[in-house]
């Protein structure tokens, strides 16, 4: 144990004190919030100080591309809440997975991906990664054995989100963490629709966790951002990346993200209770043809999502009966629920996954992928449940 682990007050603490104090170290100013550091640049005490500061061999700060204090505050905390080593932050969701690929792959590697996850994903694995020389096959989340016949020997990265967006596909993540180490690769999961509120890949063997900031962790959907968490010797050529191209989070990001992080644990707990409200109504409801969520007894995951996260989230999908005149009926008719294709917000949204979040894949990925035009996507949000029930009733009864 270092100096540092033994003088921590916070070492063993508990996810809600660490959401709540984790990263801050006061400055002489003694401030109680987290100061926001909105500065490019920084001052050296001398030629010998700046050079041993680019150089690397002192610590501290250099260039608000790679360091600065407010995000480092946000990368401690969110690295105390996963249980990593060492987290760094990205301008958004998309960029951490973009820094986590180049960072870590090389022309002739291969990559097994889940075809469930969020599909902007799978257009930057499929066409932009591949420009590069980095193949890509992708399997359905939950088949393990499909997972394993993809393996190859240039296999580097198995990468999945677990629930999936939309459909709440739950994969085993103990069992990929085998199979990628076993097959001397690293295992990413994308914790975004859990948050470490509620899932800790870390602790269930992955080797690094991204998130979309923008989502839960921010909560109020204010800000873009995104962050990467897990081992250190990983995570440092990630920010290696961010430090030479720039992918890099604004220090105001950060310090809202730091506000977010400290309602996380409520604010899931909230949304999952509403979300598995709304599951078991819209099950009743005529025009639906089958609800999609975790939390649900009958859900193909339900029992290993009961197992590997302390709740089941607030994302659920449902199909209704007809296409997608039908699911748009039902979209145009609500009157309190947001038509945007965010999650994670204090706002219930809702949105058409096939002509939006999915709307880049090709037909034949859009039924592999479950995604199908009479889909529909909410993101339960804080409102009372039942004021949502009634606004998704407009639309429904018309059915």
């Amino acid at each position: 144990m270092t100096d540092r682990e033994q003088d921590n007050p916070l070492a063993g603490a508990a996810l809600d004190t660490l959401a709540v104090r984790a990263g801050h170290v006061r400055t002489a100013e003694g401030e109680h919030g987290e100061p926001l550091f909105l500065t490019s640049s920084y001052v050296f005490a001398s030629a010998e100080e700046a050079a041993a500061r680019f150089s690397g061999e002192q610590p501290g700060n250099v260039y608000s591309r790679y360091t600065n204090p407010t995000v480092r505050t946000f990368e401690e905390r969110i690295a105390a809440l996963e249980g990593a080593e060492q987290a760094v932050a990205t301008a958004s969701g998309m960029a951490a997975i973009l820094s986590t690929c180049v960072a870590l792959l090389k022309a002739g590697d291969h990559v097994v991906c889940s075809r469930d996850v969020f599909g902007t994903t799978t257009v930057l694995m499929d066409k932009y990664l591949g420009k590069f020389g980095v193949d890509s096959t992708f399997v359905p989340v939950t088949d393990l054995e499909q997972w394993r016949a993809a393996m190859r020997p240039e296999t580097k990265i198995l990468f999945l989100e677990t629930p999936s967006n939309p459909l709440n596909e739950v994969a085993d993540i103990q069992a990929l963490a085998k199979l990628a180490h076993d097959h001397g690769a690293w295992l990413v999961v994308d914790n975004c629709l859990c948050t470490p509120a509620l899932q800790l890949p870390l602790k269930l063997g992955a080797d690094l966790v991204v998130h979309s900031a923008t989502k839960y962790l921010d909560g109020q959907g204010r800000c873009l951002g995104g962050v990467v968490c897990g081992r250190r010797e990983l995570v440092n050529e990630v920010l290696s990346f961010i430090r030479t191209a720039g992918p890099s989070m604004s220090p105001f990001n950060a310090w809202v993200f730091l506000k977010g992080l400290e309602t996380l644990r409520l604010r899931m707990d909230a949304h999952s209770v509403s979300a598995l409200s709304l599951a078991k109504w819209l099950q009743q409801q005529p025009a639906v043809e089958k609800v999609f969520y975790a939390g649900l007894p009958d859900h193909p995951g339900h029992e290993l999502a009961a197992k590997q996260q302390r709740g089941f989230g607030g994302v659920l999908s449902f199909r209704v009966k007809g296409g997608r005149e039908q699911a748009w009926q039902v979209i145009d008719s609500t009157r309190i629920l947001s038509l945007t294709a965010n999650l994670g917000d204090a706002k219930t949204t809702i949105v058409h996954p096939a002509t939006t979040t999915h709307g880049r894949l090709s037909d034949d990925q859009k039924t592999a992928s479950g995604i199908t035009e009479n889909l529909i996507r909410i993101a339960v949000g804080l409102e009372d449940v039942e004021d949502i029930k009634a606004d998704l009733q407009r639309g429904l009864s018309a059915i």
